[in-house]
């Protein structure tokens, strides 16, 4: 089987390729010329699918990130996702930025994950150590956060949060300065659910962008003569 599985809602652009439960092909793009990593998610397909001597025709499942995240990488890589998998015909499974960050740990303790949404307010979530999801992905705020039981656990963050916490004593592991791998952890995600699961759970119509905010909106007011 090949799984194709992309993301551009967090710091890069992933785009892996597994065939058979191997990974095959594995390409991380950042910001390039003033231009969005997402922007740079068909030509990186096309490329990795072209060096491994292969068709969309030949991907047997889609997985994506579905966020949170940034609100255009989020629309990037749904969209694309969704007419993929519409026109093909195969599975298509959404996995969130939180269970893919998750996976960093691989300690027994559980995984709390953490990432600004901006204007005092976090991404959450909790993990077991199996991957169970113990507390699903929320908005809350900085005091509420500050509540979770960070010094029984793994805690994985992006630099503001990391900051916060520091400040209030606590230990974390910042994804962003680290650099994980992190297409790696979303394709065997994807490979995992796809054996946990019947088919019919990932139908393409079936997949929303998980948005725990509403996305920014620009209004713009034209002057009267």
């Amino acid at each position: 089987m090949n799984i194709l599985t992309f993301d551009t809602s967090l710091d890069k652009t992933y785009v892996t390729l597994s065939c058979n439960e191997d990974i095959v092909s594995s390409e991380i793009i950042e910001n390039h010329n003033e231009k969005y990593h997402s922007a740079y998610l068909i030509p990186t397909i096309v490329s990795v699918l072209k060096n491994n001597k292969l068709k969309m025709q030949d991907i047997n499942a889609i997985g994506t990130n579905i966020g949170p995240g940034s609100f255009t990488g989020i629309r990037a890589c749904v969209t694309v996702a969704r007419v993929f998998a519409q026109q093909l015909e195969i599975p298509l499974v959404g996995v969130s930025s939180l269970e893919i960050l998750s996976k960093i740990n691989s300690s027994d303790k559980n995984s709390i994950v953490v990432l600004d949404a901006r204007k005092n307010q976090f991404y959450t979530a909790i993990y077991d150590s199996d991957g169970k999801e113990l507390q699903q992905p929320k908005l809350v705020s900085k005091e509420d956060m500050l509540l979770m039981a960070f010094s029984d656990s793994f805690v994985i963050t992006d630099p503001v949060s990391k900051k916060i916490l520091e400040e209030n004593g606590f230990d974390s592991y910042c994804y962003i300065d680290e650099k994980p791998e992190l297409g790696l952890f979303l394709n065997k995600l994807v490979q995992n659910k796809l054996n946990s699961f019947e088919k019919d759970t990932f139908l393409w119509g079936k997949l929303k962008p998980l948005y725990l905010q509403a996305p920014p909106v620009t209004i713009s007011v034209k002057n009267k003569a």
